[in-house]
């Protein structure tokens, strides 16, 4: 199989690059290669945010023709049932700072009628992951609801309005980009984050930052030695 690995940050995927071994000669700091088993993996640093992910995740999967797309990285935690450390499989993200403001009141794309029907799997503001790869390291994952965000929640009002919205599970920063990229050229794929932190007023004293990226590292490798 040809692999596409995608992070925001070189730290989110520093160990699972050095598990990887020594890259092929020549690459870049954004996109690196390995052989991993039978498979070629194609590594993409994308930074941080929706649109640089979206953007550098379809020029990658307009350039070259992948098997299967992999979004690894770290999330904040809505819900008590993970807490950080935990990996989770992100089946289902959205954007949710995606409307518009009426007086207290936020309306969604749906509600504002501004999605194309034609647009099949992406006429939704929930973007779906109906065909995620066949692992079972995956599938043991709790598959969990996320939102993406430009601005990651810290404040107790905000949190306690996109809780009654969305009800999400976990929030990423990047993630509604990979899946919108991913469903735009039809590769099957998905979205591994372990959590951080809690979604709280900001305390970065409560991360568990090496944690986190330690258990997905392992999760992730997990997944490519199953395919």
């Amino acid at each position: 199989m040809r692999l596409l690995i995608v992070a925001a940050t070189a730290m989110e995927i520093a160990p699972l690059a050095a598990a990887l071994g020594a890259p092929a000669p020549g690459d870049s700091e954004r996109m690196r290669t390995w052989r991993r088993g039978p498979h070629d993996v194609d590594l993409l640093i994308t930074g941080v945010g929706m649109v640089a992910t979206a953007a550098w995740c379809s020029r990658a999967l307009a350039r070259t023709e992948y098997d299967v797309a992999l979004n690894v990285g770290v999330c904040g935690s809505f819900d008590a049932a993970f807490a950080p450390g935990a990996v989770v499989h992100v089946i289902s993200d959205r954007i949710a700072e995606l409307g518009a403001e009426d007086a207290d009141r936020f309306l969604s794309v749906e509600e504002l009628k501004l999605l194309d029907p034609s647009d099949g799997p992406l006429a939704r503001a929930e973007l779906v992951n109906g065909r995620p790869p066949v692992s079972a390291a995956l599938a043991r994952l709790p598959r969990v609801r996320g939102i993406s965000v430009n601005t990651v929640h810290g404040n107790a009002r905000s949190i306690a309005d996109v809780r009654e919205r969305f009800a999400p599970q976990i929030e990423s920063m990047e993630g509604a980009g990979f899946m919108y990229g991913c469903l735009l050229h039809d590769v099957r794929f998905a979205q591994i984050r372990a959590v951080s932190n809690v979604v709280e007023t900001r305390n970065r004293a409560s991360w568990r930052l090496v944690e986190a990226v330690a258990n997905v590292t392992a999760t992730v490798l997990d997944v490519i030695g199953e395919l």
